[in-house]
């Protein structure tokens, strides 16, 4: 198995979410990527989660199935070394400053047809995180208890998510648009301009301009359809939502409900075959469901609602879902374990798409820092062992500890 993107080799310059996530999206389609850090880690090298020994799981995760070369990049003889790696393929990712040494001017004298995408944090280069993103985006502001003034902050960070996979979306395009043309060409993205499409993508931007209107807190019940949290008799708690005329029929048939709801259609002048009709009667709505599902053990909330088709989850942590829900487990061929060296065997997500023609590659564990230098010197380089071991005396370039 040799993957759908086999026949490309991307060079990755990273730290934390966004471009990482790119490259490893790539790598796990099969592209050989190869990543490069200052010797003893870059800026992420110990983020959290780690183990009790302080090695990081969340870099271990992140860099799953590709190769890694150390090099001290503070000397013009390593940058060297790093802008010939660059150009060897000509595909690069990176969410470093592209400047100086790394900026796409610079890199292109090494090779015309250079393909490079380069993540920023605000549109003119600023510096910005997901974090910060999100605070601007307007989000935190809108989540949360009705009548709530602080905002609440979420655990996601789902700029970053959406930019790397943009990254990688918008390599792969230039890539092949190098392969009609001949010519290379610079992608650039934001994690601020991810943020602001989503807003216009999701309608949020035009309710502001078209309607004149901000969207209000409105707790965990779902904008403008049917749709919140309900407490079952045992302490779980289920979301239940309703965003089809079939899912609303299904939810009252399950509840018992079908004649209070008819009456409210009555007085009120309501119809709730319209999501936005549901969302406007959410409060008597949602006491006449919870005072049904209140009532009932979960196990009979989900026999009920699986039997006349609700749509509906229950809420559980992140410890239940890995120990006790299989569809995070091996019983998912989306998952593998690997063995990562100074950390253990751990459950590992492979490729998130399936496609038809081609295997999905099993999950690999990611690298020890400057596991590969040898190797990528000399395969991709082409260097001699002598010149390898010259520059490891000049500690220009480390292996794995």
């Amino acid at each position: 198995m040799t993957g759908i993107l086999s026949d490309l080799r991307v060079f990755e310059g990273s730290a934390f979410v966004a471009a990482p996530l790119a490259g490893m999206w790539l790598s796990q389609l099969g592209a050989e990527v190869i990543r490069f850090d200052p010797i003893g880690g870059g800026l992420d090298r110990h983020r959290w989660p780690v183990t009790a020994k302080g090695d990081s799981l969340y870099w271990a995760s992140l860099n799953k199935g590709k190769r890694s070369i150390a090099v001290d990049i503070r000397k013009p003889e390593g940058r060297d070394l790093i802008q010939n790696l660059i150009a060897a393929h000509g595909l690069f990712v990176t969410n470093f400053p592209a400047e100086g040494w790394l900026s796409y001017e610079e890199l292109k004298r090494k090779r015309e047809d250079l393909v490079m995408a380069a993540i920023r944090g605000q549109p003119d280069g600023a510096t910005a995180v997901d974090y910060t993103v999100n605070a601007a985006a307007g989000f935190p502001l809108a989540t949360g208890p009705e009548g709530s003034e602080e905002p609440i902050n979420h655990v996601l960070p789902a700029w970053d998510i959406i930019t790397g996979l943009s990254a990688a979306f918008g390599l792969l395009a230039a890539e092949r648009h190098r392969r009609l043309t001949g010519k290379g060409q610079l992608v650039r993205l934001s994690l601020m301009d991810s943020a602001l499409a989503m807003l216009g993508h999701l309608g949020i931007l035009a309710e502001v301009e078209i309607n004149g209107v901000d969207r209000p807190r409105v707790g965990n019940d779902l904008y403008g359809a049917f749709g919140r949290d309900f407490a079952t008799a045992d302490g779980q708690r289920v979301m239940i939502v309703a965003l089809t005329e079939r899912q609303w029929r299904a939810a009252v048939e399950s509840c018992g409900i079908a004649e209070d709801v008819a009456a409210i259609e009555a007085r009120s002048g309501l119809d709730f075959r319209k999501e936005g009709d549901r969302f406007e009667a959410r409060e008597t709505l949602n006491r006449l469901v919870e005072d049904w599902v209140a009532k009932q053990p979960y196990a009979e909330v989900a026999r009920v609602f699986g039997e006349k088709g609700v749509l509906f989850e229950r809420y559980q942590s992140f410890a239940e879902l890995v120990r006790n829900d299989p569809r995070c487990g091996l019983a998912n061929p989306l998952f593998g374990t690997v063995d990562q060296p100074g950390i253990g065997r751990m459950l590992t997500p492979g490729a998130l798409l399936d496609f038809s023609a081609e295997a999905r590659l099993a999950p690999v564990r990611a690298p020890l820092l400057g596991e590969h230098t040898d190797e990528i010197l000399s395969g991709v380089l082409g260097l001699s062992s002598g010149e390898i071991g010259g520059l490891h005396d000049r500690q220009i370039v480390a292996g794995s500890a």
